[in-house]
């Protein structure tokens, strides 16, 4: 007999490398509580949903019911999310979707791309800085993903298709965009050294 906690489990699923560089698989790892408990795992590619403020999710090819907690990318050249959830018993119990968690790139000619203004390689502190979402697309968000783990998914200061910052320490984060029309942008690390502030793929 199966004994489940009415509180839905959470897996943990983390993405290597961060950073995609040309010609690198991606490989994700979905950890559940009590691994030896007969879990089957579901991969999901994360697409953004601006009307629900987060994302809806697609299974991943072959990403259905495996049993293994590792699952491999090949040829992913853009800034993408992933997410895992695991299921196990006969009728089959789900624990909930796992956290997104994404992986970069910096490639600025993908389909939507981000591009910081002004375009130099170090800000002061204070400074205003202009995110700016970039494509044939109707609506954005910028997300940002900053230092300690935290996933926001809404501009303070967004106006059109621009999300405006003053520069400090709590922007220490990776920026990016995400269309509409569930296109990821390329992404933008921000990043404060003294009082300077740096920006770089």
């Amino acid at each position: 007999e199966n004994c489940f906690s009415t509180d839905k489990a959470r897996p943990v699923l983390t993405v290597s490398p961060s950073w995609l560089s040309p010609g690198a698989s991606v490989t994700l790892n979905c950890e559940v509580e009590h691994p030896s408990a007969g879990w089957h795992i579901y991969w999901y590619k994360a697409v953004p949903d601006l009307s629900e403020k987060s994302s809806s999710y697609e299974l991943l090819p072959d990403g259905n019911r495996t049993a293994n907690n590792s699952y491999i990318i090949h040829g992913q050249t853009h800034t993408a999310g992933y997410a895992c959830r695991a299921g196990r018993g006969d009728p089959e119990y789900h624990t909930d979707h796992s956290q997104p968690k994404f992986v970069w790139s910096a490639d600025v000619h993908s389909a939507a791309s981000l591009t910081v203004s002004p375009d130099r390689v170090q800000h002061f502190t204070s400074d205003s800085v202009s995110l700016t979402c970039e494509g044939k697309f109707a609506e954005w968000r910028v997300r940002k993903f900053s230092e300690d783990g935290r996933l926001y998914s809404d501009c303070r200061r967004m106006t059109g298709s621009t999300c405006n910052i003053n520069t400090s320490k709590s922007d220490i984060a990776v920026y990016w965009c995400e269309s509409g029309s569930g296109e990821f942008s390329s992404a933008v690390n921000i990043t404060v050294h003294g009082m300077f502030l740096h920006t770089f793929p």
